[in-house]
């Protein structure tokens, strides 16, 4: 075999494994550069949107998810809840949320896009604790009356109705926050994105 041989030979080895490595470094270069366009972890915790399958949430049923740090609650209410909320009016302190935070399209009688699914951050407004779903029959346990149903904090008292409405005379000054959310389909909520940006 001659040099000029072992020489091509050697070349088109030596070509093939660059392209190779070559080929290799590219890829690994571009998969963190295409994931940096991803929002990371960090991100989505500090605001980007939730999204929540509740297919299988049942009637008086609560989930918890987290968002911007804070727990956002879905209760799935029932329609005796629905209609008992007009007859808290007269106890609340701020019954038709003009005083509370909430999107425009949640400022109505059951704060909410759909009657039946309450979305609410599950911070109290006095001091940032975190209250308690009371479900009926369940007062007792918190010194309310049997048939009491709602969210009550147990840091200082501050009682709330199923459309997370302030009662009078407790510490907290507004009704529990309503966050930005739409409906992507009927068993699937974003929280953190505005029902104008589209609503199923």
């Amino acid at each position: 075999m001659s040099y000029a041989g072992v020489s091509r030979g050697r070349r088109r080895f030596l070509t093939g494994t660059v392209t190779v490595v070559g080929a290799v470094g590219t890829v690994f270069t571009a998969v963190p550069f295409v994931l940096s366009w991803q929002p990371s972890e960090r991100a989505r915790a500090l605001g980007a949107p939730v999204q929540v399958d509740i297919g299988k949430l049942e009637p008086g049923s609560r989930v918890i998810v987290k968002w911007q740090g804070k727990p956002v609650w879905i209760v799935r209410r029932t329609r005796d809840v629905l209609e008992e909320l007009p007859a808290h009016d007269g106890q609340l302190r701020d019954p038709s949320s003009n005083e509370s935070i909430q999107p425009a399209y949640a400022r109505n009688e059951v704060r909410a896009l759909k009657p039946e699914y309450l979305v609410l951050v599950g911070i109290c407004t006095h001091l940032g604790c975190s209250p308690q779903y009371v479900r009926a029959g369940q007062g007792g346990q918190f010194n309310l009356p049997a048939g009491w149903r709602g969210f009550f904090c147990p840091c200082h008292g501050s009682k709330f109705d199923l459309a997370g409405r302030v009662y009078q005379g407790v510490p907290a000054p507004t009704n529990l926050t309503v966050p930005p959310y739409r409906f992507i389909s009927d068993s699937l909520v974003e929280i953190g994105a505005d029902a104008t940006q589209g609503a199923a």
